[in-house]
């Protein structure tokens, strides 16, 4: 398949117009290598980790959400410089697809509302509006988390919530937000959360469910898309993010039961210890005077046990 062809498709699926003024230069046909391509890699990262296992697989292309190179670069880093010599040593192109990916027809927005359940959807800006059944913000919570397989953090407590924004990514901006409150929803979930947004946003229950996890199902979507469109291999790298959560508080019960348990193993030890030094130290006093008498003559070891 030409590598023109493919780009042409995926300027088909997401339309470089869709992106913001910011991904400007940033988007597209990043590295151009081999005209040809025979397998295609997906990955929401171009990274050294990604690139490796595309040149495992022996991809002529890496399609990724995030590009390698965001920020213009005067100088380059041992991590730039890894990913670029494999890439290079490789014939990987490179092409990046993000805002305009998450504004598409079944890009990242759509693909999240969908395993999230969302009925009756609509686009609003980047992100998707939809109903769930009517639910407090906890179970809510339980729910995204479960969904997406991911950990989770939530603020804002509402007992019934039933209409939901979606935004991959870090969605937790101001003009989203303000959407969310103008469209009448109870709920918005996003990810990378600050704090000077819970102060301001108390009104809604606000679920941060990791960038990872938010827009990794959007790329994961797009291999079946493509094969089905080219008719050529695309394998899906996936590099999840290993962000876990712990909350102190929640199991305080069970860690003071760990403790608790900890603490009366420590004694039991202790007590056992004491009882056989005691022993111990009663047989040495033992010992000590038997060793004593032997040593005295017959006549003193009678006045001795006298």
């Amino acid at each position: 398949m030409k590598l023109t062809k493919i780009v042409q498709t995926l300027e088909e699926i997401a339309p470089p117009e869709l992106a913001d003024d910011f991904d400007k230069g940033r988007i597209g046909l990043i590295l151009g290598l081999k005209d040809d391509v025979s397998r295609i890699a997906v990955a929401l990262d171009a990274n050294s980790y990604v690139l490796e296992k595309a040149a495992e697989i022996g991809a002529d292309m890496l399609i990724t959400h995030h590009t390698l190179i965001f920020h213009p670069v005067n100088i380059i880093s041992k991590s730039l410089a890894s990913s670029l010599k494999i890439a290079l040593d490789h014939g990987i192109s490179l092409y990046s697809m993000h805002t305009n990916y998450d504004r598409a027809d079944g890009g990242i927005n759509d693909v999240l509302a969908a395993n999230l359940g969302l009925k009756n959807i609509k686009t609003s800006e980047i992100g998707r509006i939809g109903d769930i059944e009517t639910c407090s913000s906890a179970e809510l919570a339980a729910y995204v988390s479960d969904c997406l397989q991911t950990p989770v953090m939530y603020a804002g407590e509402k007992q019934e919530i039933s209409k939901v924004m979606v935004v991959g990514g870090s969605g937790f901006r101001n003009e989203f937000l303000k959407i969310a409150r103008e469209s009448g929803v109870d709920a918005f979930i996003s990810s990378e959360l600050k704090h000077d947004v819970l102060r301001m946003n108390g009104d809604l229950c606000l679920i941060d469910a990791t960038h990872y996890a938010t827009e990794n199902p959007g790329m994961k979507a797009l291999c079946p898309r493509l094969h089905s469109l080219l008719g050529i291999a695309v394998e899906f790298i996936d590099q999840p993010s290993g962000l876990r959560a712990f909350d102190f508080r929640a199991d305080k019960n069970k860690a003071e039961l760990n403790i608790k348990e900890g603490k009366e193993d420590c004694k039991q030890k202790e007590e056992e210890k004491d009882s056989l030094d005691l022993m111990l130290e009663e047989q040495a006093r033992n010992q000590i005077r038997s060793d004593y008498r032997r040593s005295l003559g017959n006549e003193n070891r009678r006045r001795y046990l006298e």
